[in-house]
């Protein structure tokens, strides 16, 4: 008896020591996959809602995913970095698959991609690159094109040779700058002086408002203003019709904004850019569940693009100008705006 008892107790040591052994990972990086029939979890966090059409990539998003089989968890940092730091920070604690990140700036997550990284989580720039930082894939717009477009479109106007304000975004957006590298090279083409540029800190438009009502002698030599998105050239035509100017001097921006479109009938806004969210927001859902189940992405839009550190993969969508003569194809037609809200103030010229 003591013999098989004796014999028994080394059977089950090995066989501890063997369920150990077995149990040591190859390497220290956790491997995410999603089981067969598990549902995925995607993490996203947003910079804020301040701007108009967040809210709409938000929820296009969300339905897409759904439809998909994942599940999104969406956090919105309310513009702070640090905020988003802890949303990205929870997001890996709690072992998502992907992790979709609207960067406030572009050159301070780098840390938190990393962390993501070596825990197996896949990670999705959307709309604003992440510099230096090893992500999955970065999806957006062809900004350099916004800002060419809106050079275009003031030089279409009759700003050849004149002079441009520029009050753009939030210079830690990275897109912010690839928008004004396009738009100065249009006017430098064109021979237009470029009097003052400013930047909104954390997109925050009434910025706009103040630098005209405190810089009105800049103001009124300029031709234009270019602005960094339509909620900033919002506040750009409230200042100048304050001083009677609005509809004279020429307004650019950009995401064609409902009250955008308005002020664009109305003859106070030149032009918008028109970016289908839609596209984009289902594009980035179908990545998502895609790199979740370690899949690779492929299509005609899928390229790569340098982030500093990384050569990444990009995949870009086409914007389009929105001005007074397209405007019904494209943001009525295609439904982004209902016609009876875009024409709201100017009804006698709704058209049939």
């Amino acid at each position: 008896m003591k013999r098989r008892r004796a014999a028994l107790i080394l059977f089950l040591l090995y066989m501890i020591l063997l369920l150990v052994s077995c149990s040591k990972p190859d390497s220290g990086k956790e491997v995410k996959n999603p089981e067969e029939g598990e549902k995925i979890r995607i993490g996203m966090s947003f910079d804020s809602f301040v701007i108009e059409r967040w809210q709409r990539d938000r929820d296009v998003f969300v339905s897409t995913a759904k439809e998909l089989g994942a599940e999104v968890n969406v956090q919105n940092a309310n513009g702070n970095i640090e905020e988003q730091k802890k949303q990205i920070e929870y997001f890996i604690q709690k072992g998502m698959d992907v992790i979709v990140i609207i960067c406030i700036d572009s050159d301070d997550l780098k840390e938190q991609v990393q962390k993501a990284k070596e825990a197996g989580i896949k990670i999705i720039a959307y709309d604003r690159l992440i510099v230096d930082a090893d992500v999955d894939l970065y999806i957006t717009f062809d900004n350099e094109k916004v800002g060419t477009m809106m050079g275009d479109a003031l030089v279409g106007a009759g700003i050849s040779g004149g002079n441009v304000l520029m009050l753009g975004g939030s210079a830690t957006d990275n897109n912010v700058s690839l928008v004004e590298r396009g738009f100065k090279k249009v006017m430098q083409e064109n021979d237009v002086t470029i009097l003052d540029s400013i930047h909104a800190e954390g997109w925050k438009a009434e910025v706009a408002g103040d630098y005209i009502y405190d810089h009105m002698d800049v103001v009124k030599q300029a031709d234009a203003i270019m602005c960094g998105n339509d909620d900033i050239a919002s506040e750009a035509v409230h200042a100048l019709a304050e001083w009677k100017m609005a509809g004279s001097i020429l307004v650019v921006g950009q995401d064609a904004d409902l009250a955008a479109c308005q002020r664009i009938v109305e003859g106070t806004q030149v032009m918008t850019v028109y970016k289908s969210v839609e596209k984009l927001a289902q594009r980035a859902a179908e990545c998502a569940v895609m790199l979740a189940k370690d899949e690779h992405i492929e299509g005609e839009d899928v390229a790569s693009i340098n982030n500093g550190n990384y050569e990444i993969p990009y995949v870009g969508l086409e914007p389009i100008s929105v001005n007074e003569e397209n405007i019904n194809e494209v943001i009525i037609g295609s439904g982004f705006h209902l016609k009876e809200d875009v024409y709201l103030n100017v009804p006698g010229k709704m058209p049939e």
